[in-house]
């Protein structure tokens, strides 16, 4: 009996370590070779690509800024010029996250966080579905997927983390709308995780008591995050929709984010 046919080459933004690390992993595990993209993180890069081969999976590196106001288009390029082909799937994972708050927030931050974390993945998947337009326009509907990874803060609002916060609800309003623009060529989903490792100025004290303010009261799993990555690029029949992976995170509103709330009011 031959061997099954691997699903394809999956493209994971900022894939050195963190949770696009465990998203390359769990694709690689399913079967899916990995382009492992890559600003400065180098050696990181690498390690990833070790790991995904001793599981047993395929993986090459891209190395971009995704700052850059042609990242998009380049990126795609590299892609198709390294492994012959566009990815499958596009998990836009990298992004930016800044301290600030509206009334320290500048023009260039903003600008900074809304190219990297807005833009750039919104170009991307447009790209792609050129791509697939000019290439591969018989596949069949649903083939293709992009997955924005956004944060559960833009279901629960506070106003830390502003230029930050900004560029990732714009991102998640427009999950739909490009979902209804790219279609039937393209898939588009949002994934909202949320805390999920040590972030900013954030000691290992207050991440761990600061992780189990959530419905579950459990820390959220990097993998169970990562499995939903996975399940959308899957699942044809998601569409427009975004995923909540964050143990009930959003149900629990605080006045600022979770790693200053904490310290304030030790009891929440």
């Amino acid at each position: 009996m031959s061997e099954s046919p691997s699903p394809g080459w999956v493209l994971v933004t900022g894939a050195a370590h963190r949770l696009g690390r465990e998203i390359a992993l769990a694709f690689a595990r399913a079967g899916w070779s990995v382009l492992c993209h890559y600003r400065h993180s180098q050696a990181k890069a690498l390690q990833t690509q070790q790991l995904v081969r001793a599981a047993g999976g395929i993986c090459e590196l891209v190395s971009i800024d995704l700052a850059r106001p042609d990242a998009a288009a380049q990126l795609l390029a590299l892609c198709t010029e390294v492994v012959g082909q566009a990815p499958r799937c596009i998990v836009n994972n990298a992004s930016i996250f800044e301290a600030d708050d509206a009334a320290s927030a500048s023009a260039p931050v903003l600008a900074q966080h809304l190219q990297t974390n807005t833009v750039t993945p919104l170009l991307l998947a447009n790209a792609l579905a050129g791509w697939v337009q000019a290439n591969d326009a018989g596949a069949p509907h649903g083939h293709y997927s992009v997955v924005h990874v956004l944060d559960q803060k833009v279901h629960n609002l506070n106003p830390d983390y502003f230029s930050y916060t900004v560029s990732k609800l714009a991102l998640a309003a427009s999950v739909a709308l490009q979902a209804q623009a790219l279609a039937p060529l393209v898939r588009v989903c949002g994934l909202s995780p949320g805390l999920m490792f040590l972030s900013g100025p954030q000691t290992q004290d207050n991440f761990d008591r600061a992780s189990r303010v959530n419905l579950l009261r459990e820390p959220i799993k990097p993998a169970d995050v990562a499995a939903c990555a996975l399940f959308i690029a899957g699942n044809t029949s998601l569409n427009g929709c975004t995923l909540q992976t964050d143990n009930g995170q959003h149900l629990v509103p605080l006045a600022r984010d979770v790693m200053f709330a904490i310290d304030e009011n030790p009891a929440s």
